[in-house]
């Protein structure tokens, strides 16, 4: 008989020790008396029980060692107040995602890389009963009726579970975390994520009110960037946010959030990102900014940029500039109007100005790989043309991409839309040539 691995003694003793933390919060919950505990100021109650939790681990019939109580009683209360054991990974500041596949395979992305942890649940019940927990606190449910959920938690981060029968091997949670301190345009310069001129040009494309679509793969810092120019709409202005889950979170005196609605359980009651589109071409505003474009809603989206409501934004999954301009075409046949495919795309080149894209290297670092102006339609043929562009060169012994902006030598023919709106910018700064990072 082959003996268990040392990898599978630690992850069957860490289960035991969640089967028992399991065991030990059904009795504190059968020894509270709910009726009482709503009275009871919160800072009362979780000194009642944490002294609960104490005694209950020091019984003898638990058997648990002195050393380890403390640890216990710890995860009892964040099983009541906090993550579970999730708890460690949500209080880390570099991790990015946090990614449960079942009770006993949790991964975790930190600094753009994946990573597997050594965190296990008791059993799929135990994960249930906290994706339950995390999904009521959203205010939203979930069961085998309505066996999906996109939910955004107290903390601002992102919840999506999906539980059998959809999910095959067991209960499973993707957590998309944000920092708590936002990052900001100047880090994305300093981490050499774009150059300095990109920035500045871009920058300068919102305050002239230029549209623009930011595109990238998932997890490429799309959000990120858009949260990031929307700190240059001025103060003035009246913008309205249109999201799936509210995740932006302009600074601007005058900004209306709105968020879509999903269906009751009797499937009624849905607010589409396209309903709230229509109204919000009611409610005066200056600028639109979607979350992201999925469906039939992009062509109100573009209606809103061709009649006058310039320096509106969003963001699209694409693998490249060109695949996002298809990506439009097949968004606006969603919508469910007929239009030929030489009107959709004259439609689309007369509302978008700019298109940058994002993208996640192999590395996990996120750069901006290309930044283009779309000039107009010829003979049904989209004409972009790259201003900046990211080539990547390879990857150095400590697993950092090698590479470098450059401009490429094109000179906006928004440029003099941007000087007429008072923001001049020196030619010199699309002369062709390789951008020096930040230093």
């Amino acid at each position: 008989m082959i003996a268990d691995s040392p990898v599978q003694s630690s992850n069957e003793a860490r289960q035991q020790f969640q089967r028992l933390k399991t065991h030990l919060h059904r009795r504190m919950i059968d020894a509270i008396d709910l009726s009482k505990a709503g009275k009871v100021p919160e800072a009362e109650l979780r000194q009642q029980l944490r002294a609960l939790a104490q005694h209950l681990c020091s019984m003898d019939e638990v058997a648990l060692p002195t050393d380890h109580r403390e640890q216990m009683v710890k995860e009892i209360l964040d099983e009541i107040y906090g993550f579970g054991p999730l708890e460690p990974l949500m209080n880390d500041p570099d991790v990015s995602d946090v990614l449960v596949n079942g009770p006993d395979r949790v991964f975790i992305e930190r600094n753009g890389l994946l990573q597997p942890t050594s965190i296990r649940f008791a059993d799929d019940a135990h994960l249930l009963r906290l994706i339950h927990r995390l999904v009521g606190r959203a205010g939203r449910r979930i069961d085998e009726v309505s066996p999906m959920v996109d939910a955004k938690l107290p903390d601002g981060s992102r919840l999506n579970a999906v539980i059998p029968p959809i999910a095959l091997k067991g209960p499973t949670v993707s957590i998309r975390r944000f920092k708590s301190r936002a990052l900001l345009f100047e880090d994305m310069v300093a981490r050499n994520t774009l150059a300095p001129e990109m920035a500045d040009f871009l920058v300068m494309a919102v305050r002239g009110r230029l549209n623009m679509i930011i595109s990238g793969g998932t997890g490429s810092g799309k959000t990120t960037m858009l949260n990031n120019l929307s700190r240059f709409i001025p103060v003035t202005e009246r913008v309205i946010t249109i999201e799936q889950t509210a995740e932006l979170q302009l600074q601007q005196p005058d900004v209306v959030s709105m968020e879509m609605r999903p269906a009751n359980i009797e499937g009624t009651g849905e607010i589409s990102q396209r309903d709230l589109l229509k109204n919000s071409l009611r409610m005066r505003p200056d600028r639109i900014i979607v979350g992201e474009c999925r469906g039939g809603e992009v062509l109100e989206m573009l209606q809103a940029m061709n009649t006058g409501h310039d320096g509106s934004m969003s963001t699209l999954h694409s693998n490249d500039t060109r695949d996002a301009l298809d990506r439009l075409e097949m968004m606006i046949a969603l919508s469910g109007v007929e239009l030929p495919t030489q009107v959709s795309r004259q439609y689309i080149s007369t509302a978008v100005q700019l298109m940058v894209h994002l993208t996640r290297l192999s590395t996990g670092e996120r750069k901006v790989t290309r930044i283009s102006e779309l000039c107009g339609v010829r003979n049904g043929v989209y004409i972009t043309e790259d201003v900046f562009v990211y080539r990547m060169q390879g990857i150095d012994q400590e697993g950092r991409a090698i590479g470098s902006f450059f401009a490429t030598g094109h000179e906006p023919t928004v440029l003099k839309r941007l000087a007429a709106a008072g923001f001049e910018a020196p030619t010199s700064m699309f002369e062709a040539r390789e951008l020096k990072a930040s230093s």
